[in-house]
């Protein structure tokens, strides 16, 4: 498959013992960086992007526009896409659509709009990032985006809670949530780690897991980041 003329597939890199090293001690299990695709129609922003990554990520491709994306998306297979919302073509929301199912995707933006950020949540992201979050904490969300964990930034999921808070309708369930499913639910809607959810409320990680399961079933949702949408449009905090 060809890529448009924009786009750029860049050369493998090899793990790096510093790499290997925080997957270890941080987050377990997979011993490589995390492959990165990129996507934002200015050039020098994404190269300022891939400087501040550093070395646990490693950007495989490069896209000027959303078309772009979704062929270096379906051609590389990445672990992580980083998008700009507002690109030529579609933007974010047409990427998040067309492969929100293959990969986790996380809109970096400048806008702080509580209706962007529940635009790309419906169109398939399992995160929102605003372009001025600092790098260290940059890195750190984007690591825990590539696991599959939704990350919003603090201000925002508060200020998109509270909104929707006031707005929401009461229409529940088929099957009402447990205390503790509620409990779980109001954690991952805040962007916690199952670890981290787990310390909170004194259970084990795999117990976290049986729950998020659990409110699945019962929501007939399919995707973790569809219960940060069920929790914002239900007003749960």
């Amino acid at each position: 498959m060809s890529t448009g003329p924009g786009a750029r597939r860049l050369r493998s890199a090899p793990v790096t013992d510093r790499a290997a090293g925080a997957t270890r001690n941080g987050q377990g299990g997979d011993l490589r960086a995390v492959r990165v695709v990129v996507a934002d129609d200015h050039p020098i922003w994404r190269s300022g992007l891939r400087a501040d990554l550093g070395s646990n990520f490693h950007v495989v491709g490069e896209a000027g526009d959303a078309d772009e994306a979704i062929e270096l998306v379906r051609s590389l297979g990445p672990d992580l896409v980083v998008c700009d919302l507002h690109m030529p073509n579609g933007g974010g929301l047409k990427v998040a659509r067309a492969c929100g199912e293959d990969t986790h995707i996380v809109m970096l933006t400048v806008s702080e709009q509580e209706r962007d950020l529940l635009d790309a949540i419906s169109a398939g992201a399992n995160g929102y990032l605003v372009k001025s979050t600092p790098p260290d904490d940059l890195r750190r969300e984007l690591w825990r985006a590539a696991k599959g964990e939704p990350v919003f930034s603090p201000a925002l999921a508060s200020l998109v809670l509270g909104e929707f808070r006031r707005m929401a309708k009461a229409s529940g369930p088929a099957q009402p949530l447990s205390e503790r499913e509620r409990e779980v639910l109001q954690y991952v809607a805040r962007g916690h780690t199952y670890r981290e959810i787990g310390e909170q409320l004194f259970i084990a990680d795999k117990t976290v897991e049986n729950h998020v399961r659990n409110i699945l079933g019962k929501l007939h949702l399919n995707r973790r980041q569809e219960l940060v949408r069920y929790a914002l449009e239900h007003g749960i905090e």
